[in-house]
């Protein structure tokens, strides 16, 4: 086996382990199961995560910044605290397997943003990407075959929340160091919880502390996988391993949580997967910088 192979099996493995993490998170956020409200219970993860954060934050905020990148970064931090929120919520409304496909929308939503944010050309294939993961979506949710659920409704909104904040990176990302965009993404969610924690406060018991400092540790390792990952392998390899969360969400959410296996919302996640792996398929063929996040990025 020559070093490159090594490299592409070793960089799948990492983002097979880094998946399996994401997933944990999932399910310990199904566990708290509304002891605490969803924007507070994000606070907490993200409060805690700030901490495990520490070590490198000292270093990377000294870095010299302008007015106006200090204003997409506050930009940023708003429009995801929002979307997490809306994730934690729809995680005690929906089945696992719902949460975890409808979450695969934001790289289409990130498609379709970049029209507009970054004047990027909207080419045919694209557009027919974008249709096929909003029918996949259509299927899961299956609107006039049953009752319509809030989470639903607060799964789509994560999704396009995300999508702004990943378009916002990205901006970014061109200008600052990919440190310090993570290490401000930590603070400033956790500042821009606080006055839609401040309102619903309760205060948590020992367990709901537990679960959720297990989810600041579950998501901090697996970004730090997902970062290994992309280290040995090209996105081409690592995004469709990422697409086993919907066979580990589907499995854990069968077996620890009762939830039936809906072949629908299988159905619908796989037409998403196969339309954002087609997306991220034709950015590595073009030879650009992959625009579309790995959706593991758009839980946390």
């Amino acid at each position: 086996m020559s070093q490159a192979d090594h490299n592409i099996y070793k960089g799948a493995f990492l983002m097979l382990l880094a998946g399996l993490c994401f997933v944990a998170v999932t399910a310990l956020v199904k566990l708290l199961d509304g002891r605490v409200p969803a924007s507070e219970a994000a606070f907490l993860r993200y409060i805690m995560g700030v901490f495990l954060f520490l070590p490198m934050l000292r270093g990377v905020m000294r870095a010299p910044l302008t007015g106006r990148q200090w204003r997409l970064i506050g930009m940023r931090g708003a429009v995801h605290a929002i979307g997490v929120s809306l994730w934690f919520y729809a995680m005690t409304r929906i089945p696992l397997a719902e949460v975890t496909s409808l979450g695969y929308l934001t790289p289409a939503f990130v498609t379709v943003g970049a029209v507009v944010a970054l004047k990027e050309r909207l080419a045919m294939r694209r557009v027919l990407a974008v249709a096929c993961a909003l029918l996949g979506a259509l299927v899961i949710v299956r609107p006039g075959f049953r009752a319509l659920d809030p989470g639903h409704v607060a799964m789509l909104g994560t999704s396009v929340f995300f999508a702004v904040s990943y378009l916002t990176a990205k901006i970014l990302a061109d200008e600052v160091p990919a440190s310090l965009i993570v290490a401000t993404l930590s603070v400033s969610v956790t500042i821009g919880l606080v006055p839609l924690t401040v309102p619903v406060w309760v205060t948590p018991d020992a367990y709901a502390l537990a679960v959720l400092f297990g989810v600041a540790c579950a998501a901090t390792l697996g970004h730090f996988l997902m970062t290994l990952a992309f280290r040995e392998a090209p996105i081409t390899v690592t995004q469709p391993v990422t697409y086993l969360q919907l066979v580990w969400a589907v499995a854990l959410g069968a077996l620890f949580f009762a939830e039936p296996v809906d072949l629908w919302v299988i159905f619908g996640g796989s037409i998403i997967l196969a339309a954002v792996s087609f997306i991220t398929w034709r950015e590595a063929m073009l030879k650009r910088r992959p625009l579309t996040p790995v959706s593991p990025e758009t839980k946390l």
